[in-house]
């Protein structure tokens, strides 16, 4: 059996401390007499496949001493250097996709073409950070005021920090520690425990990317190692990406102690059906959204929203099919669309909304308990199950069930329907599906969310643009990755500069003069 250690440096090797760690990268495990310790399963089969090393806040304050060490000098390096480091992990990134994918999906469950979609899209951040001399230019005014000139410069928080949840391993880990790093910031990484080997990697794979010792850093552990991030006076900014209520939670304690904190929480995302809507397409837009990586994703589509009653109708009648041809597989099977959930925990929960959906009066058209998938009957698997007539007031309808669930809310008017996520307490994403440029326009303008697709299921903002929700979907100022990720891992300091024409020894004082 695998052990899967903390990658941080200073550390001494252990027996099997990282997956596939390299000559470069073994010298960096830690730990490897952790006495606490957390399973790591392989979705596909239920079989413990690792352990885990939990971390507390002795093993953090080792880590921050590290960085604390090696970040003035990574500061110090020009940006140009820094981006060199981010295009040489780029291109190791790119040469071993397939094995990484295969890592990711051996832990999570979600098939590899999922999975290489998962590292690409941490990538694309990777490739904007690759441009971070140019993101990291300030402003100038010459002529502020007599002989004086004014300019800001963007300067790194210290040591950021990064909490990961399970459903993406790669992207939010890149999502967080690209930008952070190549801001000048040492970073220190705390993956979700359920599937760490893909951040680990991530970790050796900037190493061998000419990464100093130090600057990236990989911690794992529970609500332990997390209160210790919160706590520790040294890191300056926290990103976390989960549940609402932790992510609340993480917002309200890391801000208390003085912290930068974005914290990204839970969702329920609405896709509305026009009448008007090209039918087939959206369906076959929807199944992907809804089922794809057996919905274990923020910015899954698990509500519909058709308006009127026909709409209703022609649409339970396209999707029935196109449910009925879902494959569901293990995690390497190439023609699966989906695989298990990453748990059984997490499938009972599933089960769980599924009944109370049922209980509270919704109609079950499709139900998903009870699969097994022949000679994997121990996995975590759930078929699609699809769900009508449910209403506002349903709790299963008001929480985030994270699953291969799809649930139709119906709608009379496009008034009823606008009001529908906007009302909702999560407002991460929403999609319309429509032929009419004007309906279209009003929702986009008029919903209360903080990401919109029009007649795009998943409008997860291309990486140099700006990733983040409103309301219980996201505390504090900031969204992910962009700009706004720049801006999030830096300071702005400001300098009012002016260069006397005499020296003192010529008898001119220097005054300090007004901006008149």
């Amino acid at each position: 059996m695998r052990f899967i250690d903390h990658l941080i440096a200073g550390g001494t090797p252990g027996e099997g401390a990282v997956h596939g760690a390299n000559d470069k990268a073994a010298v960096h495990g830690a730990n490897t007499t952790a006495t606490r310790k957390g399973p790591v399963f392989n979705p596909s089969t239920g079989a413990l496949q690792a352990q885990v090393a939990l971390g507390d806040a002795k093993l953090l304050d080792h880590a921050v001493k590290q960085a604390l060490a090696a970040q003035p000098a990574w500061a110090a390096t020009n940006p140009q250097r820094r981006a060199r480091v981010m295009f040489a992990f780029k291109q190791l990134i790119e040469r071993d996709m397939q094995s990484l994918a295969e890592l990711l999906a051996s832990e999570h469950g979600k098939v590899v073409a999922d999975a290489k979609g998962d590292i690409q899209r941490g990538l694309e951040v990777v490739e904007f950070a690759c441009g971070i001399p140019h993101a990291l230019k300030g402003e100038y005014t010459q002529g502020a005021g007599p002989g004086i000139d004014v300019y800001s410069m963007r300067q790194p928080v210290g040591i950021g920090a990064g909490i990961t949840p399970f459903n993406f391993p790669a992207m939010i880990p890149m999502w967080m520690f690209a930008p952070a790093i190549a801001c000048g910031n040492a970073f220190i990484l705390k993956p979700s425990e359920r599937d760490p080997s893909v951040p680990v990697r991530l970790a050796e794979l900037m190493l061998e990317a000419g990464l100093p010792e130090g600057i990236l850093q990989v911690v794992h552990g529970d609500k332990e190692m997390v209160d210790a991030i919160l706590d520790h006076p040294a890191i300056g900014a926290v990103s976390f990406v989960g549940s609402s209520d932790i992510a609340h939670y993480v917002y309200e304690r890391g801000a208390h102690n003085g912290k930068r904190v974005q914290a990204m929480g839970g969702a329920k995302n609405h896709g509305i059906i026009m009448p008007d809507a090209d039918l087939p397409r959206a369906v076959d837009d929807i199944v992907g959204a809804a089922f794809g990586s057996a919905g274990e994703r923020c910015m899954a589509l698990p509500v519909v929203v058709p308006v009127g009653a026909g709409t209703a109708e022609r649409l339970i009648d396209t999707l029935l099919p196109a449910i009925e041809g879902l494959k569901i597989g293990t995690s390497l099977d190439p023609a699966a669309h989906y695989g298990p959930v990453v748990s059984a925990q997490h499938k009972g929960k599933i089960e769980d909304w599924i009944e109370r959906s049922a209980a509270e009066g919704a109609k079950i058209i499709v139900d998903g308990r009870g699969f097994t998938l022949q000679g994997h009957e121990e996995g975590f698997y759930l078929g699609p199950t699809l769900i009508d007539h449910v209403t506002p007031d349903m709790d299963s309808y008001h929480n985030e069930i994270f699953g291969p669930v799809l649930q139709i809310v119906r709608a009379p008017d496009f008034e009823s329907a606008l009001a529908l996520p906007s009302r909702h307490q999560y407002g991460n994403g929403v999609a319309i599906f429509t032929r009419n440029g004007h309906a279209a326009r009003e929702f986009a303008a008029r919903v209360n969310v903080g990401m919109v697709g029009i007649n795009v299921p998943i409008p997860v903002p291309v990486a140099y643009h700006t990733f983040g929700g409103w309301k219980r979907s996201a505390f504090g100022d900031t969204n992910q990755h962009g700009m706004e990720g720049v801006r999030f891992w830096t300071k702005i300091k400001t300098v009012t500069a002016r260069w006397p024409d005499s020296t003192p020894e010529g008898g001119n004082a220097f005054i300090i003069p007004t901006m008149s």
